[in-house]
């Protein structure tokens, strides 16, 4: 495999524990896309700092999670070796959205403007169980902008830009939190 870097790749599962007797993993499901995991897929495991491409036999749903069954892997033992992994693909390999949707990944890195003034970079995307929220790093600080389509009006991830209109009071309050 070529020298990549590891933004180059999406993780798509997190191995988390084996499964029955037969080499069979269990994995947490990371993508929103589940039908990747079919019987002939090559993925990707990076665990210890390196990857290895293994074809997938078979895979199948349960309680939450996905039990994995990879060619080469036919024992408690073997299985082992992959807990902890992390199941990927290269991150050219992302499914395409429909329009009007994006990537949250994608939009690290964006400008956030309200009136054509700079607010700040979004630094990161936190996943609070309701909408997400973006962490909007400036010089004064940190702002914590909801990605909400009331909010956030324009998304060109492309030009890296986020066109938002803050209700009233959202600045203060976020200068008001205390510490966390």
């Amino acid at each position: 495999m070529s020298e990549t870097s590891e933004s180059e790749y999406l993780t798509i599962a997190r191995i988390r524990k084996v499964w029955g007797r037969r080499g069979e993993v269990a994995a947490e499901i990371l993508t929103d896309f589940p039908e990747r995991f079919q019987a002939g897929a090559e993925l990707l495991i990076l665990r210890s700092g390196s990857r290895q491409a293994l074809p997938l036999e078979g895979a199948r749903f349960h309680k939450g999670l996905i039990t994995l069954k990879f060619r080469g892997f036919d024992s408690i033992s073997e299985a082992e070796a992959l807990v902890g992994g992390e199941v990927q693909i290269p991150f050219a390999s992302r499914m395409p959205l429909p329009p009007g949707e994006v990537y949250l990944s994608d939009l690290v890195g964006c400008a956030v403007l309200e009136d054509g003034r700079l607010l700040g970079q979004v630094e990161s995307v936190q996943d609070t169980g309701a909408a997400p929220l973006l962490r909007v790093l400036d010089a004064e600080g940190e702002l914590l902008i909801p990605f909400v389509e009331d909010i956030c009006r324009t998304i060109d991830v492309a030009a890296k830009q986020i066109h938002v209109r803050l209700p009233e009071g959202l600045q203060e309050l976020n200068k008001r939190a205390p510490e966390r």
